[in-house]
């Protein structure tokens, strides 16, 4: 590939790692211990600081802060970084900090993100591959994303929330506790309103096994009694249903958040 090309009004500074074909627009500034791999742009005003890696294919938008210290008044300015996958598209104003050195001294982004403007990553999240954020969408620290999450616009995740992959987070919702894998969420505070149809539909879940997937959905959530216990004693009904063993072993792991419940125990899907 090319030879990166750097505007003379942008400062690198020594000891950045600037991989083939990387092109750093104006008014950019990026740190010593920064690395972009190959094919990284950086479209202009882009802030990469600390020790931030940003994988090769990776487009970044003006005003983005990338890698700065956690905002957390725990972290001490020990060892952190920022890991960006490859492929990304961070747009305006979006901002991602790096891990804690009292937690996981890293947050990790995967392949293939569509960062929408002035969206948030917090410290120490670990964000799957394929997510979306969408305008304002906020994730606290310690947060865990699953592949092909979609988070709508002005949405913001309590810190140490975890959410399924394929799941989808309505616009400005407050998500405050667990969101199982496929789950749709909407509300002021959230509540599971079923599955997230189109994204089970891209997944290529057939009509049988959605048809079981809700069943399994009724049994968990709407035969009273404890979600958790309810999710072990269908186990084994479920084994052959890919979707419905990995939200009952989500249902089963440890979280530090308590879980999102439909309201009132209804269990309507939301279809579009």
């Amino acid at each position: 590939m090319a030879e990166p090309l750097i505007h003379p009004s942008s400062v690198v500074e020594d000891g950045a790692q600037i991989g083939a074909g990387v092109q750093i627009g104006p008014f950019c500034h990026v740190g010593s211990k920064v690395v972009l791999g190959e094919g990284v742009q950086l479209v202009a005003h882009v802030s990469i600081s600390g020790e931030t890696t940003i994988g090769a294919g990776t487009k970044v938008y003006p005003y983005a802060a990338l890698g700065g210290p956690p905002q957390d008044l725990k972290h001490k300015d020990g060892p952190s970084r920022l890991i960006i996958g490859s492929n990304c598209t961070i747009r305006e104003g979006v901002s991602m900090n790096s891990g804690t050195d009292y937690g996981r001294q890293e947050t990790r982004v995967g392949d293939n993100c569509f960062f929408l403007a002035y969206s948030h990553v917090g410290h120490d999240c670990i964000v799957g591959n394929n997510v979306t954020m969408t305008n304002g969408a906020l994730l606290a620290g310690h947060c865990e994303i699953g592949d092909h999450v979609i988070i709508g616009g002005g949405s913001a995740v309590h810190q140490s929330t975890r959410i399924g992959h394929r799941a989808f987070v309505g616009g400005m919702t407050g998500v405050t506790g667990d969101l199982i894998p496929y789950g749709m969420v909407t509300g002021n505070r959230a509540r599971l309103r079923g599955f997230n149809i189109v994204g089970l539909k891209r997944a290529g879940m057939t009509r049988s096994d959605l048809q079981t997937l809700r069943e399994a959905y009724r049994r968990i959530f709407e035969s009273g009694g404890s979600i958790v216990a309810n999710a072990e004693a269908s186990r084994a009904d479920f084994s052959d249903n890919i979707p419905a063993t990995e939200i009952i072993d989500f249902l089963t792991s440890a979280g530090k958040r308590p879980l999102i419940v439909p309201a009132g125990g209804s269990a309507g899907d939301e279809t579009e």
